[in-house]
């Protein structure tokens, strides 16, 4: 186990170590970043070709769907409201109904394409209804009010003329429901000592609702997103109908505060997640006193939950995304890819004379970071190496307006806590410390973001990873942005890592470091996100997994824990990355190293044809036939070539 790292250090002497700076990376000078060209002719691109490219004639179908779907879901927007899940699932179903009409053996082969996507798609989201219906059943014994409450805000939505005076009943009958529901999972007070009640017994307690933590917490948020819904709909009357004020103002603040007061009893009560601290009031308000702490402020040291959706699950979203493999089969890709990058770190860590102590390697490479306030100047001279590197070979078509259009900005403390690393796309946001973080964050931070580490991933966030793919999803077959997928985009980004670890990009044992480190990762994501989902692993385990696994710090291996769980990404978005690169390296073997495409026509199909799951990818470049199903299931996995070793000194 690596232990976090101030067990070693104190707070007061984190600025007493040597910072050491990097090399100066290799072919580049440290300048400003790419400028325009002196010809802004070159920034345009071969018009007579965009007017010839080839096109689907689908792209206008999927284009209409994408907007008809983005119209419904703004129309009905109280989010999972009794209106919104009957109109969305008649929609999805009348649009499968009406694609299925069409003549599918008289499409071109790009044609056939988007129809397959687009039904994968329309099928993929009827069957996520089919699993919120699950769950929604799952949390009605803690919130059997949230129909009636969200219906409000359909109405609103349906331009029903209010009734004030029966909308503050209706306010008031859910706010003596909240506080019964509420009641019954707080304990039940202490008779005072001597008080026999006369010799009564006390009156029979309707039992509370019994549920898991899980559906406990999934109950407390989307309490609060009801309790948010709820107060939309007060704000559009509130102040324009006079007589709706007069009724509603008061039943309306009892039913907000009992939600309120509801959601923390849940996560109190049913999840074990304390209640905010109260800390006093800023400034000199009315009032003074003390308030409590929004919930964000104490995200960061809650107990990470989660919403496993089991293997059922598991098997849905991995048809959407065409991966023929089961979860455990995907896991034992992953245990074998973590064998090669294991067995690589370990040679690494011998040419710095450690033996086979690649953790040691990767400590002493971890601290190797820049002093405070040097971060920026080091992510834009490995931005400017990636880039002389890829302008010296024709891997790629890499625009002079995606060299130049690109931004930095500072990731803030809060955002780092959970994504401890930079991000990418159109801005690279740089995660660094800032003066207002704790000693621990500080070195955490820079040790997680040293030279190597960031060496290998700043192209990954850029160009050709992320920012060149915005750059052309914006620009070629836009009408599939609909059918975006990790395993395309994360996936490209992960499977440009491996492309140029076997073109000796990475030439020192600590650059190579740096570059496993994040492939140690990525398939350890695989292990813990699917292990988590079936059942076999907890948070906690999965973050001793991590620390164990990979050299990261525990900080930083607890955000990474608490961002795939906390529901801001998909279920399988974690095991994308090194999925997505590995069916990317088959089908590049498959295409170009058997000399059918040249490296750049390859790459360039890629980006320009638009994201789709891979095995779409495969069907476009290498013209396998497809049926309305889609095409024959793709085993990539069963035919990856063996990595390329880094030649031995």
């Amino acid at each position: 186990m690596i232990r976090p790292f101030r067990a070693v250090l104190t707070a007061a002497s984190l600025w007493c170590i040597p910072l050491l700076l990097p090399a100066q990376p290799r072919g580049v000078k440290p300048t400003t970043r790419q400028l325009f060209p002196a010809d802004p002719a070159a920034g345009v691109p071969d018009l007579g070709a965009l007017v010839s490219g080839r096109t689907s004639e689908l792209a206008d179908v999927v284009a209409r769907f994408s907007a008809d779907q983005q119209g419904v879901q703004r129309r009905y927007d109280a989010p999972d409201s009794p209106a919104q899940r009957a109109r969305i699932r008649a929609f999805y179903g009348a649009w499968r109904a009406q694609l299925g009409a069409l003549a599918f053996d008289r499409l071109s082969p790009e044609g056939k394409a988007d129809y397959v996507l687009l039904d994968n798609h329309l099928r993929y989201q009827l069957a996520l209804m089919d699993r919120a219906d699950v769950q929604r059943a799952e949390v009605r014994p803690l919130l059997p009010f949230a129909d009636r409450a969200l219906a409000l805000q359909d109405a609103r939505r349906d331009l029903v003329t209010i009734n004030a005076q029966a909308s503050a009943r209706t306010l008031a009958d859910l706010t003596r429901e909240v506080d019964s529901l509420r009641a019954l999972l707080e304990p039940i007070p202490a008779r005072p000592a001597g008080d026999s009640a006369n010799g009564a017994a006390r009156p029979t307690r309707v039992p509370a609702p019994k549920v898991s933590r899980t559906v406990g917490n999934r109950a407390a948020e989307q309490l609060d997103q009801i309790r948010n819904t709820v107060g939309v709909w007060y704000r559009y009357y509130n102040g324009y109908d006079p007589l709706f004020s007069w009724w509603a103002a008061n039943p309306y603040q009892k039913l907000d505060e009992a939600m309120r007061r509801y959601a923390t009893t849940i996560r109190t009560r049913v999840v074990g997640i304390q209640p905010a601290p109260v800390v006093a009031a800023a400034g000199g308000g009315s009032g003074g006193g003390a308030a409590q702490a929004p919930r964000n402020a104490a995200a960061a040291n809650e107990p990470i939950i989660g919403d496993p959706i089991g293997a059922e699950g598991l098997a849905a979203d991995l048809r959407h995304a065409m991966i023929p493999y089961t979860a455990d089969e995907l896991i034992a890709i992953a245990e074998q890819e973590y064998a090669f990058s294991l067995a690589e770190a370990k040679k690494a860590a011998r040419e710095l004379g450690l033996g086979d102590d690649w953790k040691a390697a990767m400590e002493r490479v971890k601290n190797m970071y820049v002093e405070p306030g040097k971060q920026p100047d080091l992510i834009r001279d490995l931005a400017n190496e990636a880039d002389a590197f890829f302008a010296a070979h024709d891997w790629v078509t890499i625009p002079a307006l995606a060299r130049e259009d690109w931004r930095m900005e500072m990731m803030s403390p809060e955002r780092q806590r959970v994504s401890p690393f930079f991000l990418g796309g159109e801005t690279i946001q740089v995660s660094y410390p800032t003066d207002a973080m704790t000693d621990d964050e500080k070195l955490m931070s820079m040790r997680g973001n040293n030279p190597h580490f960031s060496r290998a991933t700043v192209f990954h966030e850029l160009n050709p990873g992320h920012h060149l793919q915005g750059f052309m999803t914006a620009r070629y077959n836009t009408h599939r942005r609909v059918f975006s997928t990790p395993f395309w985009n994360e996936g490209q980004s992960l499977y440009w890592e491996m492309f140029l670890w076997d073109r000796d990009f990475h030439v020192t044992p600590e650059d190579r470091l740096g570059a496993l480190a994040w492939r140690m990762h990525r398939s350890a994501r695989i292990v813990f996100s699917l292990s988590f989902h079936l059942g076999k692993m907890t948070p906690e385990q999965a973050i001793e997994y991590v620390v164990d696994k990979v050299p990261f710090e525990r900080a930083n291996a607890e955000g990474e824990i608490r961002r795939s769980f906390n529901g801001s990404y998909s279920p399988i978005y974690q095991a994308a990355y090194m999925l997505g690169g590995l069916q990317l390296r088959a089908l590049y073997a498959e295409l170009v190293t058997t000399k059918r495409m040249t490296d750049r026509a390859f790459h360039d199909a890629v980006l320009r044809g638009g994201p789709m799951p891979i095995a779409m990818v495969r069907a476009r470049l290498a013209n396998v036939p497809l049926t309305r199903d889609g095409a024959a299931p793709w085993r990539f996995a069963d035919r990856l070539p063996a990595p390329r070793p880094f030649p031995s000194k």
